[in-house]
């Protein structure tokens, strides 16, 4: 089974969602994220592409095309890691899909669950979200994991200190959905 992680946004281009209280970004958050369910997949005897870039589908010729390199791998399953961002008091963790009912939306319930069953976070659901570049434009089922509120103090720790756990947490929904598929 081949994996493909995409961390959302680009260190040094493209913070993403900031918490100036912990000084930390998205980009970061999600970058060690990714990098540890990496490790974790790979132990469990999936191939994996991390791909952190400023260049979804086209958009900056300088970095590697995240869509085009998911494809072209090419990948069984593509998922993508971000920190949610809106007021002070939100909080909760969902994941996006192109559309319910269809494979990605089997994978973005199994990860939800683990990530809810194991961090105790806000369960916020799977939602669809049609328009999102990385999740119209892959050729494999494919999801976006909001983690967590980085503009929530609670959810924010946990983005910091609760790193491994999540990406097990991850990296578990993502074996349950290959169990699942009997792939």
């Amino acid at each position: 089974m081949r994996v493909f992680i995409n961390p959302g946004h680009h260190p040094g281009l493209d913070p993403g969602a900031v918490n100036r209280n912990y000084g930390v970004s998205e980009a970061d958050i999600a970058r060690d994220i990714g990098n540890l369910t990496a490790g974790y997949l790979q132990a469990a005897g999936c191939e994996v592409k991390v791909v952190q870039s400023n260049n979804l589908a086209g958009e900056d010729a300088a970095y590697t095309n995240v869509c085009l390199t998911a494809n072209s791998w090419p990948a069984d399953i593509f998922v993508s890691l971000h920190c949610n961002a809106a007021t002070p008091a939100a909080k909760g963790t969902e994941v996006l899909v192109y559309s319910r009912w269809s494979a990605a939306d089997t994978l973005a319930s199994c990860i939800q669950c683990q990530i809810v069953g194991s961090l105790g976070t806000v369960d916020r659901g799977v939602k669809e979200r049609p328009r999102l570049v990385v999740l119209n434009s892959t050729h494999m089922p494919a999801v976006l994991v909001e983690m967590g509120f980085i503009t929530n103090d609670d959810d924010c720790q946990m983005l910091i200190n609760q790193q491994d756990e999540l990406a097990r947490a991850i990296a578990r929904g993502i074996t349950d959905y290959i169990t699942e598929r009997g792939e």
